[in-house]
């Protein structure tokens, strides 16, 4: 079992900055993909960002330019820097594992304010 503690979020002004951490437990980080998602109310799940383990990284077009998604694989943690935040970034994000097996972290509340 793999557990997923992010942190980061927070209320910030159209424009702001944010990043978001998501640390790992266990011994397989390294070789997972880990990914960054985002949902609203009464929608689904979205992809915003993930990363594999070689470090090669995939951002939607709606982020791209303005957040970045990093590893640190020996903090067991992967990152999400997002600038330029807009309201529409407004959204809880959450944190996924993948090495076969998927595992989510219990998600973190972003709030951009126009």
């Amino acid at each position: 079992q793999v557990q997923l503690v992010e942190s980061g979020g927070g209320l910030v002004q159209t424009g702001g900055s944010l990043r978001l951490s998501c640390v790992a437990s266990g011994n397989r980080f390294s070789s997972a993909i880990m990914s960054w998602y985002r949902q609203t109310p009464g929608n689904q799940r979205d992809l915003v960002a993930f990363i594999t383990a070689d470090g090669r990284t995939n951002h939607v077009d709606s982020v791209k330019g303005r957040f970045t998604i990093s590893r640190d694989n020996a903090k067991n943690t992967v990152y999400l820097e997002m600038n330029s935040l807009k309201p529409e970034d407004t959204a809880v994000y959450y944190c996924r594992y993948n090495d076969s097996k998927i595992y989510w972290g219990q998600g973190t509340q972003v709030t951009v304010s126009s």
